[in-house]
């Protein structure tokens, strides 16, 4: 199992902005589709974006798009997640991901290579 290192979560209030990066090595990071996943208390581990290794394509759940932006950057191996406009039903915990675009897609459930988390707590 591949280490991936999530940063960046805090406590802010809403309306501010956050920015989430994930560190991991060179072969999971020209490889893979990066994915952000986050889950609430109480919930399940839903998909919030995603970016394929080239960086061309992107997915985002429709709960963040326009607010919320996925990138990754080749020379640092890290993706990241901009948050503007924090509304407090982003709070959760917010995990990095690595598969292929599928499996981040139809099958998360798969996936064998995700951070620790890194937690976002949004006040009203």
């Amino acid at each position: 199992q591949e280490q991936l290192q999530e940063s960046g979560g805090g406590l802010v209030q809403a309306g501010d902005s956050l920015r989430l990066s994930c560190i991991t090595s060179r072969r999971i990071f020209a490889t893979y589709t990066m994915a952000w996943f986050r889950q609430a208390p109480g919930k399940e581990r839903d998909l919030v974006a995603a970016i394929n290794w080239s960086g061309r394509d992107t997915y985002y759940t429709d709960s963040v798009k326009g607010r919320f932006a996925i990138s990754r950057d080749n020379a640092k191996n890290t993706v990241y997640l901009q948050m503007n406009s924090l509304k407090p039903e982003d709070t959760a915990t917010y995990y990095c991901a690595a598969d292929e675009w599928s499996t981040v897609m139809n099958l998360p459930s798969a996936i064998r290579d995700w951070g620790q988390g890194t937690p976002v707590t949004v006040s009203p």
